[in-house]
């Protein structure tokens, strides 16, 4: 950490926010999701920041990584809970940031992984153990009635790279990563009305880049020459042009070029919540960027 990049740091943790905070005031009954994303998507690269990752939008069992697909028609509706799940990067260094929008009577299940996520951040400091944090996660989450997603974490950020160390739990667990003052990380509790596990589905609308090698494939030549640009951060199938694009994308995957991430879903007719802030580790504490 140095002070130009603790400052992209900031710089992408207000554009998070805004942005976020935008998009969150989009979600209402009736409206549409591919408008919301595109427009969302659209605002952060003509403020001269980098999209970390496709804008999710996570409804009512699904968990994370579901974004609108291309001529995706799908409408938000009366009862809905929807997380809104952005990534900002400014040279590279992410903001990641999330809320639950309630379109029903859910409150309660909002609250809960707010304020599991703000009994963490008091917590952050030199020194705390990351399963110090998860204790105090799933505390705040049971004690309201639900249960937090055990198989969701939150994840340390670095410089084009979304998933690294330390993992920050949603349950309890004992030691874990100590953390150490310059550490940058998301936490993201999750509250689930269901199972509080997660599993794929058969939906898949984001994928990243993982190998660099040849391939055959005119189309799966096409998507590569897409996504390079990318640096591994992932890419929506929406942003893809020109024919033949699932079948580019089923060839890169299994040459093991590209990996998809499913939707990830709890039992059906479940709910989840979620709220996430991107953390810097400081002498004596923690700054939000995103907060």
């Amino acid at each position: 950490m140095n002070d130009d990049i603790y400052s992209a740091y900031m710089e992408a943790g207000a554009l998070a926010k805004r942005f976020r905070e935008e998009a969150a005031a989009m979600v209402v009954p009736g409206a549409s999701i591919l408008e919301l994303v595109d427009t969302i998507e659209q605002a952060i690269l003509d403020e001269g920041a980098g999209i970390a990752f496709p804008l999710n939008i996570s409804i009512n069992e699904d968990a994370a990584h579901d974004t609108a697909g291309p001529g995706d028609e799908r409408l938000f509706s009366e009862g809905d809970v929807v997380k809104v799940d952005l990534g900002v990067h400014i040279d590279g260094y992410v903001a990641d940031t999330a809320q639950t929008v309630d379109l029903g009577d859910n409150a309660l299940l909002v609250e809960a992984s707010r304020e599991a996520l703000n009994a963490a951040i008091a917590l952050v400091r030199p020194g705390v153990t990351a399963g110090e944090l998860g204790t105090v996660i799933q505390h705040e989450i049971e004690s309201r009635g639900f249960r937090p997603v055990a198989n969701l974490t939150g994840h340390g950020l670095s410089q084009y790279y979304l998933h690294g160390e330390p993992m920050i739990p949603n349950v309890a667990m004992k030691g874990g990563a100590v953390f150490e003052e310059g550490m940058v990380f998301a936490v993201e509790p999750f509250a689930s009305t269901g199972a509080g596990m997660v599993s794929d589905s058969a939906r898949t609308m984001i994928y990243s880049q993982i190998a660099n090698r040849g391939v055959r494939l005119a189309s799966a030549k096409r998507v590569m020459n897409q996504i390079r640009d990318r640096r591994s951060l992932p890419f929506s199938r929406r942003w893809l042009t020109g024919d033949k694009i699932d079948l580019a994308l089923s060839a890169l995957k299994r040459s093991g070029v590209v990996r998809g991430y499913p939707v990830l879903h709890d039992i059906p007719g479940s709910l989840i919540s979620q709220t996430e802030h991107t953390l810097i580790v400081t002498e004596d504490g923690c700054v939000a960027t995103t907060l």
